[in-house]
């Protein structure tokens, strides 16, 4: 059986840029690696089946806007028969710092919107999370114009291999599992002077 990867973001051109749309920004780049199929529109979702280090995947896109993305998550897993706990979620995380990843499953929508959809539309928080910090945002600045603004100029320097990162840890997924994924991307961070410190071990 396909691992079922969604991306959640807004649709739209003003959106492609901003924060929020991380996870679609991490499909883009598994789009890059491996053999994939046209996109083709299942329900409120734009899919595109192919492999990813030789494991079939499909990759998804609500076409919903963020807060209603569980409109989609409930048509996929009924029309490709996948169970919810198998499910990859990929999305942006503003309670961890800009370039950090964390991988786990279940736990709270820790705010973002599209994943308190998934949650309540599935009945289950039980499915697999890959969060990409984008940070907090700076004192006196709302949450929502955060995440909806594009990146800074210093943040997109450091978006690629951030992005690569997260591709990775994806793959790894579908290819090892989550607790090996869990092990290597938990705590392996990007070198150079900017990475992020190092979570704690309870962290």
């Amino acid at each position: 059986m396909a691992t079922l990867i969604i991306g959640l973001g807004n649709p739209g051109g003003e959106y492609a840029h901003t924060r929020h749309n991380c996870g679609w920004m991490v499909l883009d780049e598994l789009e890059g690696r491996g053999r994939f199929a046209r996109a083709r529109r299942e329900g409120p979702a734009k899919v595109r089946a192919g492999t990813v280090d030789g494991f079939d995947v499909v990759l998804a896109r609500p076409t919903t806007f963020m807060n209603l993305s569980g409109r989609a998550g409930v048509h996929l897993v009924r029309v490709l028969g996948v169970p919810t706990s198998d499910v990859v979620v990929v999305h942006d995380d503003v309670d961890l710092p800009f370039g950090r990843l964390r991988l786990r499953r279940g736990g709270s929508a820790g705010g973002n919107r599209g994943v308190r959809s998934l949650i309540e539309s599935w009945q289950t928080p039980d499915f697999i999370r890959v969060r990409v910090g984008i940070g907090r945002p700076a004192p006196g600045e709302d949450t929502v114009d955060h995440v909806l603004d594009p990146f800074t100029l210093e943040e997109r320097q450091q978006l690629p291999a951030i992005l690569g990162r997260a591709a990775d840890a994806v793959a790894c997924i579908v290819r090892e599992g989550l607790e090996r994924a869990m092990n290597e991307y938990n705590r392996t961070l990007p070198s150079g002077p900017d990475a992020p410190e190092a979570p704690s071990p309870g962290d």
